[in-house]
């Protein structure tokens, strides 16, 4: 496929959607997918390379945290060629126990700020500055679902995994 500034714009923002999923689903495979293997991460509580960054994060996500789900608004991308500028503004929801924690039950307002390149054949993210603009404690506000239906989990019982899986086995059979 050839590139086009079209094309780099929407490879671009799938980075951004790829390592929202990737958290939000606790795939940290699909999370480092965003990132070149060199790639510097820059969080509350957190700065340093790629790998380190996954090593800190995913057991905090795993040990008191029931889920998050990030949330993407405005995104601005700046190309220069094969570097780019991305401006992601977004919402990152956090629920856990205790539910009365508010460091477990928290929604904060972010700003992914990125410096893209294109290497290997693929954008993905060189250094991310993860910029919390402000936090609202959401402890004790969370209450279950009204009635029965899908129900969101961050394993292989998820509807999306479980719609992955079937999709494959069509595929694997046509």
């Amino acid at each position: 496929m050839e590139r086009t500034e079209w094309s780099d714009r929407q490879q671009i923002q799938d980075v951004v959607l790829r390592y929202c999923r990737g958290i939000d689903r606790l795939d940290m495979e699909l999370v480092r997918s965003a990132f070149h293997p060199d790639a510097i991460d820059h969080h509350t509580g957190f700065e340093g390379p790629v790998d380190e960054y996954l090593a800190w994060v995913e057991p905090k996500l795993r040990a008191r945290l029931g889920g998050t789900m990030h949330i993407v608004g405005n995104h601005l991308v700046e190309l220069f060629g094969d570097t780019a500028i991305s401006e992601t503004y977004g919402t990152s929801v956090h629920w856990g126990t205790p539910e009365d924690d508010p460091r477990a039950n928290f929604t904060s307002g972010v700003r992914f700020v990125d410096h893209m390149t294109w290497r290997d054949g693929r954008w993905a993210i060189a250094e991310r500055w993860a910029v919390r603009v402000w936090t609202r404690s959401d402890a004790g506000r969370f209450i279950g679902k009204e009635a029965d239906g899908p129900t969101a989990s961050r394993d292989e019982h998820d509807p999306l995994i479980q719609l992955q899986k079937k999709l494959a086995q069509t595929e694997d059979g046509a």
